[in-house]
């Protein structure tokens, strides 16, 4: 019981980080801020989500399984956010800056 409620909290954690990552790639105002909030609240999403089927799951090789599942698109999507922004910034696109202070 406590597992199942546990596990009901982690994976509603996990969605709601996926929904901020969302709102903030359609919200924010450059591509280096978009790719912050897309990598770093799907990656806690993702974490979440996969803590709450790991806990979940019939034995610990199944839970592992998740678990690196979740450590090799950590590692992916580093990558990847890495490689958008580096030709973003060789395209000259250059991060808003604020005029107020």
């Amino acid at each position: 019981m406590i597992l199942d409620i546990a596990t009901i909290l982690l994976l509603t954690a996990g969605a709601a980080f996926f929904v901020a990552g969302t709102v903030g790639l359609l919200r924010f105002p450059d591509v280096y801020s978009r790719l912050h909030a897309l990598t770093k609240c799907d990656n806690l999403g993702l974490g979440f989500i996969a803590i709450g089927l790991a806990i979940q799951s019939s034995s610990w090789i199944m839970a592992l399984k998740i678990i690196g599942i979740w450590v090799l698109v950590l590692v992916a999507s580093a990558t990847a956010a890495h490689l958008i922004a580096h030709r973003a910034w060789r395209a000259g696109i250059k991060p808003r800056r604020d005029t107020e202070t």
